[in-house]
């Protein structure tokens, strides 16, 4: 997953909103969201490759979603599935305090990642290029592959955009979040970072929404929490850039 939005425990009727991308390479197998099989109270897509994923719920509220660091340097190619730590989440029940605590100390076991999880009245960060865990204040938030709150052009515009939105409006709109989700205008080249993947690559990786010959955005995903714990979870699929369907499940914790 490469860009996640949200907004927790400060709207007089969510007390979560998130909206989030997903980008892949084309061709790596996934399932579309829904209640797993071998797992029925998780609610989430899934990489068929691995069999982790990047972002799920569960009927009990603990939710947990996964953004890569990146840094080329850094990758190789024996480390685990960085998809088996939001599965491992979603399947445990540990206080998440004790569950960050110990992915702390597994963290050289994994290629970069940005890990944000805990249930729906109280999310934690945990990224492995760094030591600390941050409890997240109630806010607005927007991560994706560089630190939590790092200043790219698509966090700030995508953190901008659903803070004013959430602001302004008390009954939030599905399809104005995933409007917000498909922008895709690249940044001007004097915003871009720098994460050592060139600027070519990183001009086209700058839009919130990506589209790229083999890679980009597959899957767009909003969820809203109301402070009743009633959870809609929405999905949108694309192919190649192009809507592919839509899953909608609602349920309450």
């Amino acid at each position: 997953m490469c860009i996640v939005t949200l907004h927790t425990q400060a709207h007089p009727n969510y007390k979560l909103v998130i909206a989030a991308n997903r980008d892949e390479f084309y061709e790596r197998p996934t399932a579309q969201a829904d209640f797993w099989e071998d797992d029925s109270s998780i609610l989430g897509g899934r990489d068929l490759k691995q069999m982790g994923t990047w972002l799920g719920i569960t009927t009990t509220g603990r939710i947990a979603f996964l953004t890569n660091y990146r840094n080329p340097k850094m990758e190789q190619n024996d480390k685990n599935s960085r998809g088996h730590i939001v599965k491992n989440f979603l399947q445990n029940d540990d206080d998440p305090m004790t569950f960050f605590q110990q992915l702390r100390a597994s963290r050289n076991d994994y290629n970069g990642f940005n890990f944000i999880a805990g249930n729906v009245d109280q999310l934690y960060h945990y990224g492995n290029y760094a030591h600390g865990i941050t409890s997240l204040l109630p806010g607005t938030y927007s991560i994706s592959n560089g630190e939590l709150e790092a200043n790219w052009p698509k966090t700030i515009k995508a953190k901008n955009a659903l803070r004013q939105y959430v602001t302004e409006a008390n009954s939030l709109d599905i399809d104005t979040l995933f409007a917000l989700l498909n922008d895709r205008q690249l940044a001007d080249d004097s915003e871009l970072p720098h994460t050592g993947v060139g600027g070519d690559l990183e001009r086209k990786l700058s839009s919130i929404f990506i589209e790229m010959p083999h890679y980009g955005t597959r899957s767009s995903t909003v969820i809203l929490v109301t402070h009743d714990n009633d959870v809609t979870f929405v999905e949108r699929t694309f192919q190649h850039g192009q809507f592919s369907d839509e899953r909608r499940f609602e349920f309450t914790i």
